[in-house]
């Protein structure tokens, strides 16, 4: 099957490369990769790196992969578009997650939620209209495949700007909920060699404040087992990984704390990583300070990690460019190519999370806002799952955030500077700052990234 894939980011380092290897291992996919991105040089570099992997002894897929210089070029013919961007550059993602430090507001993550999720969407949403006016333009009949955050913002800005699109937004944050299943089914019952796709879950809430209100291994219900597992490790924690303290030294780890005090709280499993799901809560709760952070065995991750690991993949870039080391094909452990699969009817139908407009699919959220449940996917159609209402309780914590990214998406379309600020101010985390610090907090951050913000943003008035 001979597909267009546009690639919108097709500079990346790292994750682009994970595409390139799970294409090269599908042997019911070829075709051609459009590489677009603002940093051509770079989108050039991927395009010799994809096309050597025609030659892999291993590689069953058959893709030629091209840079081209516009965005109309890229979408021209396009099956499919795959959207992964920064949204401007790590100096910005250091002042959208360590400003707020001086005003002691803490951020484990900061693409999301809390005021660097809100700066990072204010920067993100004008380009995200570009992008869905120019697929309108140019490949309306495309299926779109969002991997951005913040993926419930951005997701709604390709509807809101192209009601006809059809698009979705994909993360693996559950994957990895459904792996701790797996991992408890192990350490409490003896189970070994689950995978985590063996574990099937209904997912109701929005991105990375995802919740399970069931799970089942071979028709078996996982809640009574998980809540003795969560009481069994609710103060130590649990990793899943051989050293238990190896959250200490991985920025992207944690032992589960979070995940355990949620559902001893509510009932409910919480299907992210507790690094996301610190973020949606009161700073009380979770991200007080770094000591209190230690507390629940989960990671800040600084910037300053970020902007050394992409020194590293330049320089991985350039071996593999220069041919001092070969490109070693794995499967990147993401589900896009057997969306592909299914939606070219090349493969059977699947289920599997993704984030979309509410059609009804969680009946205790607004209609219209993206919200993240299974999904049933077949020969060009992608049908939500009725996931049912999230608890009350539960359900007053996510609507909070779902107003706020709805805030974000409107006064970014239509200009309004003051919504976009109260939208700031109404975060959880900001909770403990006066209206007149939240205010000074939000223009620092804006003056901090301007070069990537549009001028309407950039008014110095505050009120006093």
């Amino acid at each position: 099957m001979d597909l267009k894939i546009a690639y919108i980011g097709g500079g990346s380092r790292g994750w682009a490369w994970g595409l390139m290897s799970d294409l090269a291992l599908e042997p019911a996919l070829s075709g051609a990769v459009a590489l677009y991105d603002i940093n051509l040089a770079a989108a050039k570099a991927n395009e010799q790196i994809g096309n050597r992997l025609q030659e892999h002894p291993e590689a069953v897929g058959r893709w030629r992969y091209q840079a081209v210089k516009t965005l109309p070029e890229a979408l021209k013919g396009a099956d499919f578009v795959i959207i992964s961007i920064l949204p401007g550059t790590f100096a910005e993602m250091q002042s959208d997650v360590h400003a707020p430090e001086a005003y002691g507001v803490y951020q484990s993550v900061g693409d999301t939620v809390g005021p660097g999720g809100a700066i990072r969407a204010l920067r993100s949403v004008p380009m995200y209209a570009e992008i869905a006016a120019a697929i309108r333009d140019h490949a309306p009949r495309a299926w779109v495949i969002n991997y951005t955050n913040p993926m419930s913002v951005l997701t709604r800005t390709l509807y809101e700007v192209f009601p006809g699109i059809k698009a979705f937004g994909c993360c693996h944050e559950v994957f990895g909920t459904q792996s701790l299943l797996a991992e408890m089914l192990k350490d409490m019952q003896g189970i070994t060699d689950v995978r985590r796709q063996d574990i099937q879950v209904n997912v109701l809430g929005i991105n990375h404040f995802t919740w399970l209100d069931r799970a089942f291994y071979r028709g078996a219900d996982l809640f009574p087992l998980y809540r003795e597992f969560a009481v069994k490790y609710a103060e130590e924690g649990f990793s899943g990984h051989a050293d238990k303290d190896h959250w200490i030294n991985n920025s992207f780890a944690s032992a589960n704390r979070i995940h355990f005090d949620l559902f001893l709280r509510f009932g409910l499993i919480a299907a992210a990583g507790d690094r996301h799901l610190a973020e949606f809560l009161p700073n009380t709760w979770y991200l007080r300070d770094p000591e209190h952070v230690k507390s629940w065995k989960f990671g800040l991750t600084p910037v300053s990690w970020r902007i050394d690991n992409q020194k590293k993949l330049m320089d991985r870039s350039r071996r593999l460019l220069s041919g001092e080391e070969t490109f070693t094909l794995k499967n990147s452990g993401e589900e896009g190519i057997a969306m592909l699969r299914s939606l070219t009817g090349a493969g059977g139908p699947m289920v599997t999370n993704v984030n979309l407009p509410n059609r009804g699919q969680v009946a205790s959220l607004p209609i219209g806002a993206v919200v993240e449940t299974n999904a049933v996917f077949s020969a060009d159609s992608v049908q939500p799952v009725l996931a049912g209402s999230l608890p009350d309780d539960i359900n007053n914590l996510v609507i909070r955030h779902v107003y706020n990214q709805e805030a974000l998406v409107k006064a970014s379309l239509n200009q309004d500077r003051e919504l976009a600020l109260r939208a700031f101010m109404n975060d959880p985390l900001l909770s403990a700052l006066t209206p007149a610090q939240a205010e000074e907090l939000f223009v620092t951050m804006l003056n901090n990234t301007k070069a990537y913000l549009p001028d309407w943003l950039l008014e110095t008035y505050m009120k006093a």
